[in-house]
């Protein structure tokens, strides 16, 4: 079955495949459709930024509400994306700067924790012992 388009709708899809492959500058694999070519390495990157923008919302969490295996998780992701998108030709620096973001965040998150949970205890210690 053929999709059949009037020619301002011809005109709309044109304009939607223009907006999707908007940044040129990022070559990588595309998918051939019926229109055109999309280019897939730009959205992923751009959509992970809502991972790093919710983990610095979670900066006003108190650190007992941190889940270990997330942050090592976003860190590591981090880390390992970061370099990952510096040896794939085209770079990506889109992947690179989100991956960068992703991994400091989730080592200033993993420090919190690690603070409250090793460190706080003996600063109480050593305030009850000197009062």
């Amino acid at each position: 079955m053929e999709l059949k388009c009037s020619s301002s709708c011809q005109l709309h899809i044109f304009h939607l495949l223009l907006f999707l492959n908007f940044p040129l500058q990022v070559i990588g694999p595309k998918i051939l459709t019926q229109y055109t070519y999309i280019a897939v390495h730009f959205w992923a990157p751009t959509f992970k930024w809502g991972i790093s923008i919710a983990n610095i919302a979670d900066f006003a969490k108190p650190p007992e509400k941190i889940s270990y295996p997330q942050q090592v998780a976003v860190a590591c992701t981090g880390i390992i994306w970061s370099r990952y998108s510096m040896v794939i030709t085209p770079k990506n620096w889109n992947l690179f700067s989100v991956n960068v973001a992703m991994a400091g965040t989730g080592l200033y998150q993993l420090s919190r924790k690690i603070r409250k949970d090793y460190f706080e205890d003996e600063k109480e210690v050593a305030a009850s012992l000197e009062g």
